[in-house]
């Protein structure tokens, strides 16, 4: 009673942000049914609008200041759809096939909403009692996706960045020799680390190395065989060589799917090698490791079960909205050995999931949401067939690519092709430098004008010096008449580049 007419005498406080049910009903409603009308006619858009920076800048009054006073909801919400729906590079498309990023699948979408609302704090179990068990339970269900062990360790994160950086920190902690987190890398008995990656390896592998304090220089580029993989034999010649100087080898990193060509190292043999060595094995299969266990895909992922870490980004081939990235690791107490620190005002229970434990955040949004809905809707199986539906696209594409005339089809791994666009009068030549140097440079313009044609968004690949176009199916909306038309498609408008560059 004494709040009640404590509440009375002060009476309620006008918030600007706050809205009415009825007003957030009528911006709710008027929302989803201008995104319901996009995703019913994306197929006939353009893949991407080509605009400018300055036009781009131009439609959002870049140059103007804050506003000092604040508007209506409904207004900003339908400006708002209009320049998201509009003027935005489309990569649900079904011709999106540029880079590794999936179509997201709508109910991912409403999953962001419902987790907005709520709005919990995935850092600490009790800030967040449901949404703590559905991140647990979703990170088990992609261990179990791709056949690593369900008992493992494991968090959401913002992407494949972020996980292989977790993932890369504890073995740092792991292998280090000493207590690398008290004492650092300048430790008295320190010796300098050394981690193993084919030349193939994405780029976060530098961003880790720099940031965890081992520099750049400790990364050891093993060469890659003729199909991309990871050399075994210089591996150990590395290793051995490095061990020889004193130096302290911890780290091995094979590759899932590359993001250039999709290949995938020789997992299993890596895994042994690591074994016998006492090194930590982890696996980047941001891309590929979610088609560990499709009927078709290459054997050696299933070698990623034997990792001591994994890096898996549902937003790549798990068909989920941005940002959701996976760390697993088999030991969960090693994660939580890398990453645990108990402030005296930290008071929360230590039998519970405190995701606090487990990762670079203190505060997280509720990531997993989207996630656990989206392998609900589907299913495992639906999961497997929609994946594999893209694999199996790709290999159509190559086929009719190294069918097509005018058209080189150079490698086709999971479900990435590249190819190039050869002029048929120069095929005789192919090899030499005069001509090689001309498709690079034609190549490079063809991708840029199916880029601005709007019909298509291909990415490009560096295929043994030779520029490749790179199509990657990620995208359950793609469909066989997508990919028929593609040939055609890009020889058509390398035949008006090639003449416009000759002059013919």
């Amino acid at each position: 009673m004494e709040a009640e007419r404590m509440g009375h005498a002060l009476g309620s406080r006008a918030a600007l942000l706050e809205m009415s049910p009825e007003e957030f009903r009528e911006c709710g409603h008027l929302l989803v049914e201008a995104i319901a009308d996009y995703l019913a006619g994306i197929r006939s858009r353009r893949v991407t609008p080509g605009e400018s920076v300055e036009e781009i800048r131009k439609l959002i009054a870049a140059h103007r200041k804050m506003p000092e006073k604040g508007s209506p909801a409904g207004e900003l919400l339908e400006q708002a759809a209009a320049l998201i729906l509009n003027h935005s590079l489309l990569n649900g498309h079904p011709r999106f096939l540029g880079y590794i990023t999936s179509s997201a699948a709508p109910i991912g979408a409403l999953a962001d909403l419902l987790a907005s609302a709520v709005n919990p704090n995935v850092g600490a179990w009790n800030l967040s009692p449901v949404a703590s068990e559905i991140e647990a339970q979703t990170v088990r269900w992609i261990a179990s996706l791709l056949g690593y062990p369900v008992n493992c360790g494991g968090l959401l994160v913002s992407g494949g960045n972020v996980a292989n950086y977790v993932c890369f920190l504890a073995a740092r902690a792991s292998k280090a020799g000493w207590d690398v987190r008290k004492e650092g890398m300048a430790a008295s008995g320190a010796v300098p680390l050394c981690v193993y990656a084919s030349k193939e390896t994405h780029t976060w592998i530098q961003k880790a190395a720099d940031l965890c304090g081992i520099g750049t220089d400790a990364i050891r580029w093993v060469p890659s065989d003729g199909e991309q993989r990871l050399s075994l034999e210089h591996l150990r010649r590395q290793v051995e060589e490095d061990l020889s100087l004193g130096k302290r080898p911890f780290l091995v990193v094979g590759t899932a799917g590359t993001v250039s060509t999709g290949a995938v190292d020789p997992l299993p043999e890596i895994a042994e090698f690591c074994r016998e060595r006492s090194l930590w094995f982890h696996v980047d299969g941001a891309y590929g490791a979610v088609a560990a266990q499709v009927p078709g895909a290459p054997p050696s992922l299933a070698g990623l079960a034997q990792a001591d870490s994994v890096a898996v980004d549902p937003h790549k081939w798990l068909y989920s909205p941005l940002e959701a990235g996976c760390a697993l690791v088999r030991d969960s107490a090693q994660l939580r050995d890398t990453f645990s620190y108990h402030p005296p005002y930290y008071r929360f229970d230590e039998d519970k999931v405190n995701y606090f434990d487990y990762g670079l955040q203190n505060s997280r949004g509720f990531r997993a949401l989207k996630v656990w809905l989206i392998l609900q809707q589907a299913g495992r199986a639906g999961i497997l067939k929609m994946v594999g539906d893209d694999i199996s696209l790709s290999k159509t594409m190559y086929r009719l690519i190294a069918a097509h005339p005018e058209l080189e089809g150079l490698t086709q791994n999971l479900s990435i092709t590249t190819f190039r666009y050869v002029p048929l009068d120069l095929r005789a030549r192919l090899g030499s430098e005069e001509v090689e140097t001309y498709l690079n440079q034609l190549n490079q313009e063809l991708q840029a004008a199916v880029e601005q044609s709007g019909e298509a968004f291909l990415s490009n690949a560096i295929i043994d010096g030779r520029y490749a176009l790179r199509a990657c199916i990620v995208n359950f909306r793609t469909s066989p008449a997508d990919v028929e038309t593609l040939p055609g498609l890009v020889a058509g408008i390398g035949r008006r580049t090639d003449s416009r560059l000759r002059g013919l």
